[in-house]
């Protein structure tokens, strides 16, 4: 799989990330919400990410 970063909330390797892939879908770097009180399945999980990381992405049009 081709991953490519579209936004980030900084430079550095570990912060909340959107990537595209060339199988038409994202991938998103963020951490994982220790208290969601969720029930999700063993081969899914969730991550969180700040709410000004999809707002750059829209705004530089990227998704």
């Amino acid at each position: 799989m081709k991953v490519t970063k579209l936004v980030s909330t900084c430079d550095l390797k570990d912060c909340p990330t959107i990537y595209a892939t060339d199988r038409g879908t994202f991938l998103v770097q963020g951490e994982t919400p220790p208290d969601h009180g969720l029930q999700i399945p063993a081969h899914e999980t969730l991550v969180e990410i700040p709410m000004e990381l999809l707002q750059k992405a829209i705004s530089d049009r990227l998704i």
